[in-house]
């Protein structure tokens, strides 16, 4: 099989395996262990059911693929370069989402995720799960997403532009579990600027660290808020 080939099944297999760990892991926790709602600990499996798919694709490159996990070599950059990105990143991604959920609920009027409320419920005061919660989501997400998905796609299809869209489009989708439109078009935005910044800077270790910080500012906020007010948020 042609190394082109070899990419469309790594990237079909990276999005499928995500894809059945949100929507299956649950209830399959459940049934392994009898836990009928989600709790820190039925959670906390979840997010090792994620890892794995890490694992599983680096095992994917290295075996099949016959070659590096990142194809773009990571440029080294200034303590100060780190700051400024992650900074600016956050700032971005932070002014940019929230004008999309105001835009949004001024438009459908969207109800809170009943998801978003179960899980605010088991992060509150839980400061190691939010920590861990944070850390899965920043390493896995951005090394599947941006540092395996969107330069595949840029060399299979020799199109730049098209490893942005796809890597977005993907990340979005994937967010689609929470059951709401604006969890799929925020992070939809937001996978496309960390994306844009990929392919200019390629540097996979600012987004893990502005990943993490959004996350982490996100739920620390979450978990000072009453849910009455989450709405708002």
């Amino acid at each position: 099989m042609r190394i082109n080939g070899k990419y469309s099944i790594g990237i079909l297999l990276t999005f499928v395996l995500l894809a059945a760990v949100m929507l299956y892991a649950f209830p399959v926790i459940r049934m392994a262990t009898g836990i009928q709602h989600i709790t820190a600990s039925s959670f906390s499996l979840s997010r090792l059911g994620i890892l794995s798919v890490l694992l599983i694709v680096f095992l994917y490159s290295f075996f099949i693929e016959k070659g590096p996990f990142l194809l773009k070599e990571e440029k080294k950059y200034s303590i100060g370069f780190y700051i400024k990105a992650v900074i600016g990143l956050y700032l971005v991604c932070t002014i940019g989402g929230a004008f999309i959920n105001v835009l949004l609920q001024f438009l459908l009027q969207e109800k809170i995720s009943n998801k978003l409320l179960q899980l605010t419920s088991i992060f509150k005061n839980n400061y190691f799960l939010i920590i861990f919660t944070c850390l899965t989501a920043g390493v896995v997400e951005e090394f599947l997403m941006r540092g395996y998905i969107q330069p595949r796609v840029e060399k299979i299809y020799s199109s730049p532009l098209l490893g942005v869209i796809v890597s977005a489009l993907l990340f979005g989708i994937l967010h689609s579990t929470y059951g709401t439109i604006g969890q799929v078009i925020v992070p939809f935005f937001i996978g496309a600027v960390f994306a844009m910044f990929y392919k200019k800077y390629s540097n996979i270790k600012i987004l893990i660290i502005c990943h993490f910080m959004f996350d982490l500012v996100s739920l620390m906020i979450m978990n000072s808020m009453d849910f009455k007010h989450l709405s708002v948020f």
